[in-house]
């Protein structure tokens, strides 16, 4: 079997585990004011092409290490995003083993934000 199929059966499996939320859900949290924290979870090449307004950022491949300092709370509510939901998906996972309990994926993530005409900051 191929890291493909390997790494989808992984996502697949973490999907059935998690809270994903739709991309409506998210603009309109953002749009109301809800309290929330949205991170963004993409490599730095990717949060400088252009991000969603108001995410804070953490590289996935660090996001082990410095998730803590920046989001101390974990009751707080976090929306993770990446450019499709699935690194996303599989960091929540991993965030709720860290002891997050309120934290969800954004389906779709930035390719969907952008197709539904939803504005990018650099």
């Amino acid at each position: 079997m191929g890291y493909k199929f390997v790494c989808m059966d992984l996502v697949d499996s973490a999907r059935k585990s998690i809270k994903e939320v739709n991309i409506e859900e998210v603009k309109n949290k953002l749009d109301t004011g809800h309290d929330f924290i949205l991170l963004d979870i993409r490599t730095e090449s990717e949060w400088a092409k252009g991000h969603i307004g108001g995410a804070k950022y953490i590289d996935r491949g660090v996001l082990e290490f410095h998730v803590e300092a920046q989001i101390p709370e974990k009751s707080a509510e976090v929306i993770l995003y990446c450019a499709g939901g699935v690194r996303s998906a599989l960091s929540v996972q991993t965030l709720e083993k860290m002891g997050y309990t309120n934290v969800a994926s954004m389906l779709e993530g930035t390719n969907g934000w952008e197709a539904a005409g939803y504005p990018m900051i650099d």
